[in-house]
């Protein structure tokens, strides 16, 4: 019998699998396709080049942004308890630092990430110890209470931009306080960053169009597993009505989606760019996946910013 080459075994073994295990969950089928074949983990690849930007305000930002809710230990892990706390211990100085520089060499150019005291710190390591030059919008921090304040700090250690938090945007629109979102942008702005909306529901958007409330960005919510989010064609429709740029978030739905197809489909629903939480081992492939689907052309209705 002739040699059967390893590529053919697993291709057989996958198609045995998907034949046996065809009525069990979604879960159990990525656990057992990670159990199947580790032959590229921990292989070295080239950087990605060229990865392309789009026009922020006066700046230019990586369609892909890195986002910082794994830095900070905030997982949406449903009723996984210990999510957090392994983001937490996984993201050291160290791992935070590296995670960053590796974003930096492959294109990424900017991050997202909450105004608090534990990001400030390590933004400031970053760009002194490391030289790192990744321009960074905020997310305010509820819990630093008034987002104003919390906007003059962080401008003053070095961010571009601030953005109101997406669930507390949806709190005040559901109380009738949409006035608050305006006064929080307009204060944003006078603190030197440019001043955003973020917003898991196209309703709370609305709102604050019809309240002639105008950000020069917005944050949204867009993937295709349904997870905290509008329905997606809710938020094409509505978001190509929209002037100023809009960065797609929780584009893989927390963790539910897999890319590249994630991003893609933030993309043709009109996201300009989209923030991504990765982890180290990721960043490199994220940036590739980002890289060749823009290189290819995405069918969008809206223009690209």
């Amino acid at each position: 019998m002739g040699k059967i080459c390893r590529r053919e075994v697993l291709r057989n073994t996958l198609g045995l699998s998907g034949a046996l295990l065809g009525g069990i969950s979604y879960e159990d089928k990525a656990l057992m396709a990670q159990l199947v074949d580790r032959s590229e983990y921990g292989k070295a690849k080239e950087p990605v080049a060229g990865l392309q930007r789009g026009k922020f305000g006066k700046y230019e930002v990586s369609r892909l942004i890195i986002g910082g809710n794994l830095i900070s230990g905030s997982a949406h892990s449903g009723e996984l308890l210990y999510q957090s706390a392994l983001m937490t211990h996984y993201f050291n100085t160290e791992k935070i630092l590296e995670t960053w520089s590796l974003a930096e060499q492959n294109g990424i150019n900017t991050t997202l990430m909450r105004a608090d005291s534990h990001i400030m710190e390590h933004y400031e390591k970053f760009t002194r110890e490391r030289n790192g030059k990744l321009q960074w919008i905020a997310q305010s921090a509820p819990e630093q209470g008034d987002p104003v304040e919390n906007a003059k700090r962080a401008h003053d250690h070095g961010a571009i931009a601030m953005y109101h938090h997406g669930g507390a945007s949806d709190h005040l629109v559901k109380e009738g306080k949409v006035a608050e979102i305006g006064r929080a942008v307009e204060g944003i702005r006078n603190a030197g960053l440019m001043a955003g909306i973020g917003a898991h529901l196209i309703p709370t958007i609305q709102a604050c169009v019809q309240a002639k409330i105008e950000p020069d960005f917005y944050m949204v919510t867009v993937n295709q597993a349904g997870y905290y989010t509008s329905p997606a064609a809710e938020v094409e429709q509505f978001m190509s009505t929209i002037k100023q740029p809009w960065i797609g978030f929780k584009t893989l739905g927390a963790g539910r989606v897999n890319p590249p197809g994630g991003f893609h489909h933030a993309f043709q629903r009109g996201a300009d760019f989209i923030a991504v939480g990765m982890f180290d081992w990721q960043v490199r492939d994220d940036a590739a996946h980002v890289q060749e689907m823009l290189a290819k052309g995405i069918a969008r209705d809206r223009t690209w910013a």
